[in-house]
């Protein structure tokens, strides 16, 4: 692309807004917003199963929705978001008020299809929201990048431990309905706040006074793919493991939930699955830290190893004190390993097409992951919960050899492509 780059310096954007802790902070603050109310829906789930009389088939058609938005959305959604970056502000805002209408939507939905039709806007919210979000902190904190996404992700499993915590109890006295109703409230009421603190957050550092076209920037984003063919692995291993995590939660729910499975309460399977989540707070930020020192690879290989054995032992020892010990084994590294593979890609490209490269991560986790819960509820229904196990199992241990065979350095640097920014320090 022509054109000279120039820095903005509006003095606006030289407040508190624009630095990088608030940044960080207010990023990672909304993606908990996303995470609680996302993974609260699973504590739900056993009650939405009764309320519309679903099968297994049916309970991974919600995943599988979710997961279709999310890829149709990615692909083009990163290019955009990489053409409008000053207007990132406007996109997050926009994200988080979809988000409560889509939860509004399945507060009041009287049929399935129509709980699938919100689940489809909350799906497009959130795919949207990671897209500017990730790369303005892989501008940000370029050398820290593993513990920046990492930090982000916290932000998130914070949301993951309160959310299903909460929302065990809130059920204790109000219909899942009900819930959704109150959780809708909250993103409408947080459309302006966000904007308000993220408006400038794409008009600062340096811009091309050009802008590109979707097709400039759809080249340049092929042209890192082609000059960097380590990203297809990568993106590979990506994919693999969306299918294993798309799979497995819906169906750990259910396990933990139904009647004829283990049949805990509601207050009770929210612990269990605050207790995955709740390890992750604290691990994440810890792995992706040690992912800066050592090396990506050195940290993923173990991660997926540990995930494969351990979603395999809870069918010999599922139940009582060992399923407690391993959901918190789990959740050491079930929250941790897509940050690291997310630092990882965008070590290897420049800023210009990093919303771009998340874009097409995300719809190559769509492509393999849409049909996951479908087959894992296929398998519940015919075989029964310890296929899914085996099933998402065999999936993380397919993604390790695959992750053997990409060749990632001890420390990819975006330098080497000559599109790296100014560094800083956490």
């Amino acid at each position: 692309m022509t054109g000279t780059n120039s820095q903005i310096t509006n003095p606006e954007t030289s407040g508190m807004r624009n630095t990088a802790p608030f940044i960080l902070t207010g990023l990672s603050a909304g993606h908990g917003i996303f995470h609680w109310f996302s993974q609260s829906f699973f504590v739900m789930l056993p009650e939405v199963v009764a309320t519309f009389g679903l099968n297994g088939l049916q309970v991974g058609a919600i995943s599988a929705t979710r997961e279709v938005v999310s890829g149709i959305i990615a692909l083009p959604g990163g290019v955009v978001t990489d053409m409008v970056r000053r207007h990132w502000g406007t996109v997050l805002a926009g994200c988080m008020g979809l988000f409560g209408v889509g939860w509004l939507i399945m507060s009041i939905s009287p049929v399935y299809p129509v709980l699938l039709l919100g689940m489809a806007a909350v799906a497009a919210a959130a795919a949207i929201w990671h897209l500017p979000a990730a790369a303005a902190l892989s501008q940000r904190f370029a050398d820290r990048r593993g513990s920046a996404l990492s930090i982000h992700g916290v932000g998130g499993n914070i949301g993951d431990v309160l959310g299903p915590a909460l929302t065990g109890v809130l059920l204790l006295t109000l219909s899942w309905r009900g819930v959704l109703s109150i959780y809708a409230v909250v993103p409408l009421l947080l459309i302006f706040i966000v904007f308000w603190a993220f408006r400038d957050i794409g008009r600062t550092g340096f811009l091309d006074t050009v802008r590109p076209g979707f097709r400039e920037q759809m080249a340049d984003t092929r042209e890192s793919f082609k000059d960097h063919p380590r990203l297809w692995g990568i993106m590979v291993v990506a994919g693999l493991r969306g299918m294993a995590s798309v799979a497995f939660l819906p169906f750990l729910a259910l396990y933990l939930g139904l009647d004829d499975e283990l049949g805990l309460g509601n207050a009770a399977l929210g612990l269990h699955i605050a207790l995955l989540v709740g390890v992750g707070v604290v691990a994440a930020p810890v792995v992706g830290y040690i992912s800066d020192r050592v090396g990506r690879k050195l940290v993923l290989i173990p991660e997926m190893l540990a995930l494969s054995a351990l979603t395999a032992l809870l069918v010999p020892f599922g139940e009582g004190a060992g399923l407690i010990i391993i959901l918190a084994l789990l959740g050491v590294f079930f929250f941790s390993d897509q940050p690291i593979l997310t630092a990882a890609a965008l070590d290897i490209v420049g800023d210009k097409v990093a919303a771009s490269t998340l874009g097409v991560f995300s719809f190559s986790r769509f492509v393999l992951a849409a049909g996951s819960p479908l087959i894992a509820g296929e398998l519940f229904d015919e075989v029964g919960i310890e296929s899914t196990f085996f099933f998402v199992a065999g999936i993380y241990l397919l993604a390790t050899v695959v992750l053997l065979l990409v060749p990632l350095s001890g420390s990819d640097s975006i330098s080497e492509n000559g599109d790296g920014n100014s560094q800083t320090q956490i």
